[in-house]
């Protein structure tokens, strides 16, 4: 999934949960829970599982002659469970009969794809709390600072740094409550076989599901979901809000980097942010990804949106599409709050500056309206939002 433009916009954890050797891993994880399960439920031999198990481990397979056979196939199941059935069958050969028992394709890519994305999640919602704690701080810290306000692109009103910072921190917060609730919904063990009947299970599919999803650490789903996508897609368009709303912060701070505002600047280290023909520069480049990001989540969601008008029992084409974006989602997210979460802390935050383009617009303003645009009781006023703001944020962040 790695290239050189996609791996400076994302992180390295979520190439890597994301790489063709770690979800080829997923799915043998799958493939070993389903026959241990089976077992458990007499629908196979003990002895079958154990070698099952015991040969799902990813060094004894082909990963790259895996993925390449995986194209003409239509499916990367196809050859893994091919490659699997193969070296079971080399251990013990009655065992082999017994591989993917009862499944089909879609199971195990789509536990597999649970499993590597709640990997993702974890680092997401890690990094959205260290994005939100350091909004935080700086709102309490700047909760007394007057700045421009500034609407339609244009110089305002006062209102205090804190505040500005409180309003960034809030959305965050509840996209990490929304996450955590979308994705307790959505990652879940997919086990249909054919058609979504389990027909081959005996009637053991409930107590078969039930144990994988104990085993895998996922929720148990009643029913299949192969083209029930909602749930699914649900958490994607949660992923979709909070790349918007890493966005926008990045906008604002982006804005008040600019030379001429020179009321913010990211934090400053050897090797960031410097131009090759421009010296004097310090581009804003934890902004600019999470911009990048913001830019391409939409159109990433939408195509999630407009997969889900799927074909009877299983989809011809749009899961396969659906699939193909999911990555690069959950690339685009962790890769705009890894970014935020990083520069805020050492966010660099000019007073000073942001005083001197208060004075500049009330110089030019008559006087009444100056008097009455930066009343210092205005500035008080937004002081005490940004702490009650602040407040509010913190006891959300508490229950997530």
């Amino acid at each position: 999934m790695s290239s050189i433009f996609e791996g400076f916009l994302s992180t390295p954890e979520i190439l890597e949960a994301f790489s063709e050797r770690n979800f080829l891993d997923a799915m043998l994880r799958f493939e070993a829970s389903l026959a241990q399960a089976q077992a458990d439920a007499g629908l196979i031999p003990e002895a079958a599982a154990r070698s099952i198990v015991g040969t799902c481990k990813i060094d004894l397979f082909d990963v790259a002659k895996i993925v390449r056979e995986s194209g003409r196939a239509g499916s990367i199941a196809i050859p893994l469970v091919k490659a699997l059935r193969e070296t079971v069958g080399l251990f013990n050969k009655e065992a082999a009969g017994f591989v993917h028992f009862g499944s089909t394709s879609q199971d195990v890519i789509d536990t597999a794809l649970s499993l590597v994305t709640r990997k993702a999640l974890n680092f997401i919602e890690a990094d959205i709390r260290k994005a939100v704690t350091a909004l935080l701080a700086l709102s309490r810290q700047h909760a007394a600072v007057p700045v421009l306000a500034r609407t339609l692109m244009q110089p305002a009103s006062v209102t205090s740094f804190g505040f500005k910072c409180a309003g960034w921190a809030a959305p965050l917060a509840r996209s990490l409550q929304r996450l955590q609730a979308a994705g307790n919904n959505a990652l879940a063990v997919q086990l249909g076989g054919a058609v979504g009947t389990l027909a081959q299970m005996n009637g053991k599919g409930p107590q078969i599901m039930a144990r994988m999803a104990a085993d895998l650490k996922l929720r148990p789903s009643a029913f299949a979901w192969h083209t029930q996508r909602d749930e699914w897609v649900a958490l994607g368009c949660e992923l979709g809000l909070l790349v918007g709303s890493l966005g926008k912060i990045a906008k604002d701070i982006s804005l008040m980097g600019q030379y001429e505002v020179g009321e913010l600047a990211e934090p400053a280290e050897p090797g960031r942010g410097g131009s090759s023909a421009m010296p004097h520069k310090r581009n804003p480049v934890a902004c600019m990804v999470a911009l990048a990001a913001a830019q391409r989540a939409p159109q990433r969601v939408a195509a999630l949106l407009s997969t889900m008008a799927q074909e009877h029992e299983r989809a011809l084409g749009s899961w396969q599409a659906e699939l193909a974006e999911w990555p690069g989602l959950l690339m685009s997210a962790h890769g705009s709050v890894r970014s935020m979460a990083q520069a805020l802390p050492g966010l660099q935050v000019d007073t000073s500056r942001m005083h001197a383009n208060l004075e500049a617009l009330r110089s030019v303003l008559p006087a009444d309206a100056a008097d009455e645009w930066f009343n210092p009781a205005l500035a008080q006023h937004a002081s005490a939002l940004a702490h009650a703001q602040a407040d509010v944020v913190e006891a959300l962040l508490g229950q997530t």
